[in-house]
């Protein structure tokens, strides 16, 4: 283990960083913000029944981006597949898991959830690890659709147009990856290789889905459907500040919040969240303060079914926080090993493969 990998582990390192993190924001967000007095008062005449509206959208699209993670899950793993219960039951966790702690750190948590319910084989977390990396794949057809109707109807700033062409390049990238690892991918996971060649296997066998159109096109479809309600619930929190603005924006916001959160920096990246979406709805006649406002209401929407789930999941799995943080961190270091240990054999393979390069030529001369 790397000293950077033992201090990114350290529990009062991380303290300290998102510490740090969170009082430079505040700093600055005190010294360099909206006027405080509008936002304050932006939440005069909210009407709360609308992000009511809200949450039960973002509930429902919550259960449909579960649902695409089943499909993703039933093409990688043998029967009897986990039943939906309890892929929510992760889903809902590795929610919670996002919401706050930083860097991602749901998805290994919904990873080490979820294995608590399967034979415990290695690569079995190789394999889960492999359909969130194809659940997380299947974003990029939802928002390809969203960036083609924001830059076709929105109003959009600039600075955003960097964000969607580093997002674009990144996206068509991993999907290159992921294609070209799926098609040299055997059918079924091999016997008697070495653990580490043996735990790639599974990885890629995470990614099966994408050999059947059928259910890789339902994942795609659930996933947009899931999509489809988190844009209904950020033009609902729309309305509900009597903001009057057209549907564009709302979907322009929805994109903003994701480019937004690409990097976590902090737990939910407050502050910076909130000024990427009030910036652009200034275009819209909506006051900079007031924009603040709906950026505050419309993370708290989000979290709160996030955080709200994942608490009913995380007392559904009989789990405590800490017993999740520590899940979390075993799946990362298991993770780390294999990954070392995949290299280490990479190279001997390589050096193998030069040495009868050298060899082959010579013996065919004799």
């Amino acid at each position: 283990m790397t000293r950077l990998g033992a201090l990114a582990r350290n529990p009062w390192a991380r303290g300290l960083f998102v510490l740090a993190t969170l009082v430079a924001v505040i700093l600055a967000l005190w010294w360099r913000g909206p006027d405080w007095n509008t936002v304050y008062h932006a939440f005069d005449f909210v009407s709360w029944r609308w992000v009511v509206v809200a949450v039960l959208l973002n509930l429902l699209s919550v259960l449909a981006r579960a649902w695409a993670w089943q499909l993703t899950i039933d093409q990688a793993m043998p029967p009897p597949q986990p039943p939906f219960r309890q892929v929510f039951s992760a889903f809902g966790v590795g929610l919670l898991g996002n919401a706050v702690l930083p860097a991602r750190a749901g998805e290994l948590a919904r990873v080490a959830v979820l294995r608590r319910h399967l034979p415990h084989g290695k690569g079995t977390s190789a394999t889960l690890l492999g359909t969130v990396f194809a659940h997380r794949l299947f974003d990029l057809f939802p928002i390809a659709l969203l960036v083609a109707y924001v830059m076709a109807t929105a109003k959009l700033p600039h600075w955003a147009v960097t964000g969607l062409v580093i997002l674009g390049l990144v996206g068509l990238g991993l999907l290159a990856a992921a294609m070209i690892t799926v098609r040299r991918a055997p059918g079924t996971v091999p016997h008697g290789q070495r653990t580490a060649r043996r735990l790639l296997a599974m990885a890629r066998q995470g990614l099966a889905v994408l050999r059947t159109p059928g259910a890789a096109f339902f994942a795609i479809l659930f996933q947009t459907i899931g999509w489809t309600f988190q844009l209904l619930a950020v033009w609902s929190v729309t309305a509900a500040f009597a903001m009057d603005v057209p549907l564009p924006a709302a979907a322009l916001v929805l994109l903003l919040m994701n480019i937004a959160t690409i990097f976590p920096l902090w737990p939910g990246n407050v502050g910076l969240l909130q000024a990427a979406v009030a910036l652009p709805l200034v275009q819209y006649g909506v006051a900079y303060g007031t924009g603040f406002a709906f950026g505050l209401v419309l993370q708290a929407v989000e979290m709160s079914v996030g955080v709200g789930v994942g608490l009913v999941m995380l007392a559904r799995e009989g789990l405590s926080f800490a017993a999740l943080k520590r899940m979390e961190d075993a799946e990362e270091a298991s993770a780390e090993d294999v990954l070392e240990e995949l290299t280490e054999e990479d190279e001997a393979a390589v050096e193998a493969e030069d040495a009868d390069r050298y060899v082959t030529p010579v013996r065919s001369r004799r």
